[in-house]
This record gives structure tokens, C-alpha cells and sequence, in this order.
């Protein structure tokens, strides 16, 4: 294998795992290799859900498990801390 295949070959794997969202050019590769954060939108559908769903207090587990709903990944636990602020901004219930 030359330098120049080897080299387009990491290229490609770095672009496939670059962040949708992110501009086209000026890669960052760190950016490329970072775990996804769930969007300001995403925090809010979350919690709308959750709140519409509610027949009791919510936990960190419920909210976990509509993240990973929402977003099809594990959720981290930034997002959890995230999702629960905007609950406990709502004056909403949790455990």
C-alpha cells in the first residue's frame, strides 16, 4: 500500500465519523472523534415527552431511556444532567 492510499484511506475513516452539522471544510479531527451531544431542540422534545408521559415522578433512568428514543445512542450522563435542568425548570417532579 503507497503513502497517498494509506493516507486517503484514513481520511475516509475520519470524514465518515465527522459530525453532521459541522462545516465541510476545515476539518477538526478531534470533532470528528468526539461523542455526539443531543441538540437544544432535542433537550426540549425530550423533556415534552417526558412530561406528557408522566404517571409518575421521573427518574434518571426514564430520562436515559427517552434520550437514547430520541437520539439512538446511549445517552451520556452531560445529557441526563442536561434534560433534568430543563425539568426541574419546568417544576416538574423527579426522583
Amino acid at each position: 500500500m503507497d503513502l497517498a492510499h494509506w493516507v486517503s484511506s484514513i481520511l475516509a475513516f475520519v470524514r465518515a465519523g465527522y459530525p453532521t452539522g459541522m462545516p465541510a471544510t476545515g476539518y477538526v479531527p478531534l470533532a470528528a472523534l468526539s461523542h455526539r451531544r443531543a441538540t437544544n431542540d432535542e433537550i426540549n422534545t425530550i423533556a415534552s415527552e417526558l412530561i406528557t408521559q408522566r404517571l409518575r415522578e421521573i427518574s434518571a433512568a426514564d430520562v436515559g431511556v427517552a434520550i437514547t428514543r430520541i437520539t439512538n445512542e446511549m445517552p451520556s450522563q452531560d445529557d441526563i444532567a442536561r434534560v433534568q435542568r430543563r425539568l426541574d425548570g419546568i417544576g416538574c417532579a423527579r426522583r
